[in-house]
């Protein structure tokens, strides 16, 4: 089962306790092979149906970048007013599996300092993305997701004026030197979603 039937399997049950303690402990009831795939090459492990090994996934965004985002202001309110924002970030390697990216924009009178923390799990071959905002300081419940054919999808829950929404961020463009990164929400299941942030990355050469 995928991390999305997974998780949309849970919305239905409409338990949010259920729902965080799957994004939080990392979908343990997932069918992913896991024996041998973190030891396999891609091809290799692609030719057995295994799930390769993806630690190395996010590596393409170790260094120093310029970045451009967008942001939608008050959004799944029928707004579509957004800001540009500027400014610069670092991802730094901790670990094969693990890092930290930096990113500090401004624009429109905005101010945004953060952080991803990103940490991968050889045994469900997932990602475990975590955000924290300098202006609240708290470290949202992870992201939770993988990459297949360069497309990196990952899923979690939030809360916006009370109301529980499903998250998910889409990274594409990862190995080239502009990768291209939005995040949308769902009120509904994940039958629809409004993309509310959009980040475009240009490599600085050190």
């Amino acid at each position: 089962m995928s991390t999305w039937a997974h998780l949309k399997r849970v919305i239905k049950q409409n338990s949010w306790r259920a729902l965080a303690s799957v994004v939080i402990f990392g979908a343990v009831f997932l069918t992913y092979p896991a024996h041998g795939a973190a030891q396999s090459s891609p091809d290799a492990a692609k030719a057995k149906g295994e799930v390769p090994d993806g630690s190395h996934d996010f590596d393409p965004l170790l260094g120093s970048w310029k970045y451009h985002l967008k942001r939608r202001l008050d959004p799944l309110t029928g707004s579509n007013k957004w800001i540009d924002l500027e400014g610069t970030g670092v991802c730094r390697k901790i670990w094969d599996g693990a890092d930290i990216d930096q990113i500090n924009v401004d624009g429109a009178g905005t101010h945004i300092e953060g952080l991803t923390l990103r940490t991968y799990n050889p045994q469900t071959h997932l990602w475990n993305l975590f955000w924290a905002n300098r202006r609240d300081g708290k470290v949202d419940v992870p992201q939770i997701g993988r990459f297949k054919d360069g497309h990196g999808e990952f899923y979690g829950m939030d809360m916006i004026n009370g109301k529980s929404l499903l998250v998910k961020f889409d990274w594409t463009g990862l190995k080239t030197n502009s990768p291209h990164f939005e995040q949308s929400f769902s009120e509904d299941g994940g039958r629809t979603w409004e993309v509310n942030w959009i980040t475009d990355q240009v490599r600085v050469k050190e």
